[in-house]
């Protein structure tokens, strides 16, 4: 799934383009995407100026005057520039035309979104997809006291409370398993269990692997690209310990183990991160 790193990178390439452009035409070649492309969309946005592009946890937020389209890569998504005239591949659901630019949706499972919030609505961050979202791991607001005070109390395993996302947004399955490892904390370990101290090292891990995974332009995982169409390099580059099993960590040599954990991967170093 992309994840932060990967909504941030795509948002951080649209806004080079998109902001100040009227939006000519947006084309849905196929509505029936997680939830259905509201019907009269493309007539709500034609001809409509792109104000801003945002981001909350994995939403791209594309701001007009009169509302806000959201979208959501999904499980497999992405959003990349094209030529005008590049022929529309499988699974390129949903076109934005602007002057003298294109942006295409590629998304073969169709988990992703794309929506319309009205400003009549009310706050844009009261919308059911956002209202419950955790904190920004680059903002303000995630610092250890924080963490400690969300976590305590919490019996559920570390990298599930982290998964949530109602706690702080954007640290999915695979970046999750590489903070926790350079926090030295394993996975399992009771939420409510970590002392302040854990806390501390495991917020400079989150934002450190993000950052680290920022600058390499995301994942390679599946076939996600930029908005420039690119892969991202984080796995090439960083990956510690995810989809690493049996191979010796880097750190210290032992294999890698690998678990399952709400049915999701989880991968650690036993000598590194003891419970």
């Amino acid at each position: 799934m992309p994840e932060l790193p990967e909504v941030e990178t795509t948002r951080r390439g649209i806004a080079t383009v998109m902001p100040g452009q009227p939006l000519r035409h947006l084309l849905v070649h196929e509505p029936r995407m997680r939830w259905p492309v509201p019907p009269d969309l493309s007539a709500r946005v034609a001809g409509q100026t792109v104000r801003s592009c945002e981001r909350r946890g994995k939403y791209l937020l594309l701001n007009f005057d009169h509302g806000t389209m959201i979208i959501h890569l999904g499980m497999s998504g992405s959003l990349r520039s094209a030529p005008p005239d590049e022929p529309r591949r499988k699974h390129d659901h949903i076109e934005w035309i602007f002057d003298h630019a294109r942006f295409l949706l590629h998304d073969p499972r169709r988990f992703g979104a794309v929506l319309w919030h009205d400003s009549r609505d009310g706050p844009l961050l009261a919308h059911p997809l956002l209202a419950r979202l955790g904190v920004e791991p680059f903002g303000p607001d995630l610092v250890p006291a924080f963490l400690h005070a969300q976590m305590r109390g919490k019996r559920v395993a570390i990298k599930q409370a982290l998964l949530a996302g109602n706690i702080v947004v954007g640290v999915g399955n695979i970046y999750a398993s590489e903070a926790l490892f350079r926090a030295r904390i394993h996975p399992s370990t009771p939420a409510g269990r970590l002392s302040l101290q854990r806390c501390e090292r495991l917020c400079e891990a989150i934002k450190a692997t993000l950052q680290d995974a920022l600058a390499s332009g995301g994942s390679t995982l599946r076939d996600y690209v930029n908005a420039s169409g690119q892969p991202g390099a984080y796995f090439e580059i960083h990956a510690a310990v995810y989809d690493r099993e049996k191979q010796p960590c880097r750190v210290c040599t032992t294999p890698i183990r690998r678990i399952v954990q709400g049915q999701r991967a989880t991968y650690y170093c036993p000598s590194c991160q003891r419970r």
